[in-house]
């Protein structure tokens, strides 16, 4: 009879500890899986964005000839995006489209006449209204790689997390040149 409540008493104890691993690596994929989600929903958003641009730059060369620079820039950086292999390149292939926007939507205040063009300001308005779904598509994912990344860090669900192999994720952090105060003259 002792033998009969050893056994189930380990086999309780060997229960209880398979029930916490499921439920633990269960947790851990479904937040996997909100990071790939939150990411997929900022990749949306970057494809409307570089499908703005070539339109953007169309309109800008006709009224500004002599930025070619600027415009060249701002393609190469919008390549950048679109070729980009893993999250972290797309990060930073970001970072660098933005900053490119940031200088040519400044040249385009020097044309009085392309302010006015309604082409350009629907474009801009566009541009405009994608950047700031990025934004709070930005934040929501880096919610998602917190709470991720606490999770595979805190004990006990870290040692299953090493045990089955999940990685940490990136956040979408600002890069240096995006953290410098821009300067404005008058």
């Amino acid at each position: 009879m002792e033998g009969w409540i050893i056994a189930l008493i380990v086999g309780g104890i060997v229960l209880l500890i398979l029930l916490f691993i499921g439920t633990t690596y269960n947790s851990l994929v479904s937040l996997r899986n909100k990071v790939k989600d939150q990411w997929a929903q900022i990749d949306v958003l970057l494809k409307r964005r570089t499908d703005l641009i070539p339109n953007l730059v169309e309109t800008v060369k006709g009224y500004a000839k002599h930025e070619s620079e600027t415009l060249e820039n701002v393609i190469a950086a919008r390549n950048k995006v679109v070729d980009a292999k893993t999250t972290e390149e797309e990060i930073k292939a970001d970072g660098e489209l933005s900053r490119a926007l940031g200088r040519l939507m400044a040249i385009a205040e020097a044309y009085p006449d392309l302010k006015a063009n309604t082409n350009f300001l629907d474009l801009q308005a566009n541009l405009k209204d994608t950047e700031d779904k990025i934004q709070y598509a930005r934040q929501f994912y880096n919610d998602a790689v917190l709470i991720y990344k606490n999770k595979l860090e805190m004990f006990p669900s870290n040692i299953i997390a090493s045990m089955f192999g999940f990685k940490q994720e990136a956040f979408f952090e600002a890069s240096e040149a995006d953290k410098e105060v821009p300067k404005v003259q008058f």
